[in-house]
């Protein structure tokens, strides 16, 4: 465990062994299709690389699929990009910590935002992770007014980015900011925004392959809790057609045969570098 990084209650072992991303295919995103967001599966899958997303949001009870990105955006802590005008910006809010998760969570899961993917589920799934202690919202206020945020799930060294939005110029940004210089003065080393995009990239987002992330991961998380997720008896469905590998405690749907299909993926919106603008417009 990093010196002086923050660490939750261990909630009880996940009943799913999550497959090892390093066995998907080169360039594969996606990699199972199954298992449930417990507390426990949701560690274990960050200890190991993977985060869920609903297959189909718009469903009341959607199938979870398991993404381990190829390659993966992670922001360097020592590469974060301050503008001067983004150093202006942030003498214009108050900053504060874990004060109004679950508005911040209700922001970014707002109906009105384009590729919305935080579904009812997954809200009280991961407001039970902050209850123990491991997610963590960043919130930006002007006058008393939560006008920007962002959270996600803190294990040892990493820092797994879940989603922002904002309602000023700046909000996220300086959310951001403001992140980056908690991570660094807790010892953590790696700050994973799942993909990259034009907009994170501008910040100081870089992609990076998925075996140098998984690497990165295992030095920044404490390895001695992530083989507590197993349990016989339960079924995953792999999600990349062909990708068969054998995986001690998981009896996949079709044993004998080839993996079941899966719902053909288009590539998630990505979560961490979307916003919910209030009139629409991306944020400058």
């Amino acid at each position: 465990m990093s010196a002086g990084a923050p660490r939750g209650i261990e909630p009880p072992p996940s009943r799913y062994a999550m497959p090892d991303p390093r066995r998907a295919p080169a360039g594969e995103d996606l990699v199972a299709v199954g298992a449930d967001l417990a507390p426990g599966t949701l560690l274990a899958a960050y200890r190991g690389g993977l985060f869920p997303m609903p297959i189909d949001p718009r469903r009341r009870r959607s199938k979870v699929a398991w993404y381990s990105p190829d390659p993966r955006g992670v922001i360097p802590l020592d590469g974060l990009h301050v503008s001067r005008s983004l150093r202006r910006s942030r003498r214009r809010f108050d900053v504060r910590f874990d004060t109004r998760y679950l508005e911040v969570v209700r922001a970014c899961a707002d109906r009105r935002r384009p590729g919305r993917w935080i579904t009812d589920d997954v809200i009280k799934a991961y407001q039970r992770l902050f209850d123990l202690g491991w997610a963590h919202s960043v919130e930006v206020w002007a006058d008393d007014e939560l006008v920007g945020g962002l959270y996600g799930v803190r294990i040892d060294g990493l820092f797994a980015g879940e989603s922002m939005f904002h309602r000023a110029t700046d909000a996220s940004k300086v959310a951001l900011v403001e992140l980056v210089e908690w991570l660094r003065s807790s010892d953590a080393t790696l700050l994973d925004v799942q993909w990259t995009t034009p907009h994170l990239r501008t910040l100081g987002a870089v992609d990076i392959a998925r075996d140098e992330y998984l690497d990165r991961l295992g030095s920044a998380v404490n390895a001695t809790c992530a083989d507590r997720n197993c349990r016989q008896d339960v079924r995953i469905a792999l999600g990349i057609p062909g990708f068969s590998a054998e995986l001690p405690s998981i009896r996949r749907s079709g044993v004998g045969g080839p993996p079941p299909p899966t719902p053909a993926p288009c590539r998630p919106t990505p979560p961490f570098g979307r916003r919910v603008p209030a009139t629409g417009d991306p944020e400058k």
